[in-house]
């Protein structure tokens, strides 16, 4: 009962946290010209960019495939797309929480052994999961890295004003945190042998492992490291659509493909704050980065962060029913 209240209290103060965010994006919104921007907007390239990003999200079921597929053969390519978009779907409402609905609902649909248990356990699952939020955050820190090298000129102080405190605090959290889940799982295999509690926390761990070692495993390794290549491009093309669709305001004429890539990957770097939807948090975000960089009037820089955010919100909810759909009532039949 105090776990629920407990994150029920922290989903309420992430929700105030973004309606607050909104708030002190749109207060100082010209409406009348926001809205002169939109009508600018040309929209067959924002539909090019909801079809990406469905495109995306059946690439992340074929690489989740591939994790899951050494420790369960029958797994489905369907069965992971829509675990995916239902995902997506959750975490508009409950943020982190739809890595948990993936999770359950991928044991869920596992193929059973001899006894009739499920080949998948939820540990395996999770080993997956971090494995691939790990390539996710790196290919982050490559792209970034090699934007920041190819135009340091134009990108450099923003990132050093903006993102270095993060970038220290992260360097320091992230050894932290590794040292500590050594200890932990440390304290686990000495305990081992003890049955009972330890015994649980040690198959856990170890199951936790094995799903972590799927990777390794995969017969075509080269084919993961594609799937997530491909991935980071659907969305630095997504970007990019948005850019060509306001690309009838001078403003927006001047932006190239590398500029596309950048406001893509700060949008990304918003997603690590747990607010619903990531509303208001990716508006500042990505507004600011426009407004700074390229001197974008701020109604111009809304518009573009709104045709960007509610076109990736609107695919992940109808992509999420659908599949909520399919799951509950087609495929059960």
């Amino acid at each position: 009962m105090q776990k629920k209240t407990k994150n029920t209290l922290q989903y309420l103060f992430w929700a105030a946290v973004a309606v607050v965010l909104v708030y002190f994006c749109f207060r100082s919104i010209d409406w009348a010209r926001f809205m002169e921007a939109l009508e600018h907007c040309r929209w067959e390239w924002v539909l090019l960019s909801v079809a990406l990003g469905i495109l995306s999200l059946f690439v992340r079921g074929l690489r989740w495939k591939m994790l899951l597929v050494p420790m369960d053969a029958k797994t489905s390519v369907l069965t992971c797309f829509n675990a995916y978009n239902i995902c997506s779907a959750v975490n508009l409402f409950l943020p982190r929480a739809g890595e948990l609905v993936r999770l359950a609902y991928v044991v869920k649909n596992s193929s059973k052994d001899e006894e009739g248990r499920r080949i998948l356990s939820a540990d395996k699952a999770l080993g997956s999961i971090v494995i691939e939020r790990v390539w996710d955050l790196l290919f982050v820190g490559m792209l970034t890295a090699l934007v920041l090298v190819l135009k340091w000129e134009d990108f450099g102080a923003f990132f050093t004003d903006h993102f270095t405190w993060g970038g220290k605090v992260m360097g320091l959290a992230i050894p932290a945190l590794l040292l500590l889940m050594a200890l932990l799982v440390g304290i686990c295999w000495s305990l081992r042998n003890r049955g009972g509690f330890w015994g649980r926390v040690w198959t856990f761990v170890q199951g936790i492992g094995e799903g972590l070692g799927s990777f390794r495993r995969m017969k075509r390794g080269w084919l993961f490291l594609l799937y997530t290549l491909l991935i980071w491009s659907l969305y630095w093309f997504m970007s990019a659509c948005i850019v060509q669709a306001l690309n009838q305001m001078p403003v927006f004429g001047s932006l190239t493909l590398v500029d596309a890539l950048f406001i893509s990957l700060v949008g990304s770097i918003s997603t690590m704050v747990p607010v619903p939807g990531g509303f208001g948090i990716y508006h500042g975000m990505v507004s600011g980065a426009l407004q700074v960089l390229w001197n974008i009037p701020r109604d111009a820089c809304m518009a573009y962060a709104v045709l960007n955010h509610e076109s990736q919100v609107f695919t992940q909810a109808v992509c999420g029913l659908a599949s909520y759909i399919h799951e509950s009532f087609f495929r059960k039949t």
